[in-house]
């Protein structure tokens, strides 16, 4: 689906966006570091809208850094910068 599409191609645009701000902050990832998003598709009244559900999976890594790089990188990201304010993103950061 198109929301699949633009949710594969944020996503890839994201993971680079994590290794920049990590490289800034002198932040070794871990090999594993994933992201996923999710972009769903509604209908409020009779209006199309998308919301999205954006996952940096960090393990091993202290909570506060990782949080940090996700912001930083939420920042630089032109799709994360395309999409403030159009779109609903909740970011989670998961580093167990």
């Amino acid at each position: 689906t198109a929301e699949q599409l633009f949710a594969g191609a944020w996503s890839a645009c994201y993971i680079a966006a994590v290794g920049i701000t990590a490289k800034e902050m002198k932040v070794t990832l871990p090999a594993d570091t994933a992201v996923d998003i999710e972009v769903d598709l509604g209908l409020a009244g009779a209006e199309y809208l998308l919301q999205a559900r954006l996952t940096l999976r960090v393990p091993g890594l202290d909570p506060e850094v990782a949080t940090a790089i996700a912001h930083d990188a939420d920042a630089i990201c032109p799709y994360s910068k395309a999409t403030r304010g159009n779109i609903d993103v909740a970011l989670k950061v998961v580093t167990e």
